[in-house]
């Protein structure tokens, strides 16, 4: 099984977002049984929370229901061994898992939007302290960019 780990800064908008989106995308697919999808925060402020409730609502009502089942929580040393995939919504959060990370799984460290073809230095803005209007933008980014991760796996 291969294993992706999307990593935000809260682990409450955007990581849970994406992973639910992916795991959408995987069952529609088919290919549920060889992926493992799983999100995480470079902080753990929120640790055990549900995702923010606009997330939430927006995410589930577009038909990714594995929102409602994510619960936030801050990577860990051993997610660096155990995710053979590790995606990062921004280069904050990416730059923070590259100090952290072993150097031998630093080739798993990568930007959610390069990785998936779209935007060699783009990001997934935060949502957080803006309008829902935000959270609509970073769905449809995240929707638009998920195929191109698909893709990439080594299927």
């Amino acid at each position: 099984m291969f294993r992706v780990l999307v990593v935000c800064m809260g682990n409450i908008c955007r990581s849970p977002m994406a992973a639910s989106v992916l795991q959408g995308e995987l069952e529609r697919r088919g290919l549920q049984a060889l992926v493992e999808v799983d999100s995480a925060g470079t902080h753990g402020a929120h640790a055990g929370e549900r995702a923010d409730r606009r997330a939430v609502q927006l995410t589930s009502e577009r038909g990714y229901p594995q929102i409602l089942r994510e619960r936030s929580r801050r990577i860990v040393d051993a997610d660096f061994e155990r995710f053979d995939l590790i995606l990062a919504m921004d280069r904050h959060n990416l730059a923070r898992l590259r100090d952290r990370c072993p150097p031998a799984h630093q080739h798993k460290l990568h930007l959610f939007l390069a990785y998936a073809g779209q935007d060699e230095a783009g990001e997934v803005p935060d949502p957080y302290y803006g309008p829902q209007e935000g959270f609509e933008v970073v769905l449809k980014m995240i929707e638009r960019a998920v195929p191109g991760v698909i893709e990439r796996l080594p299927l």
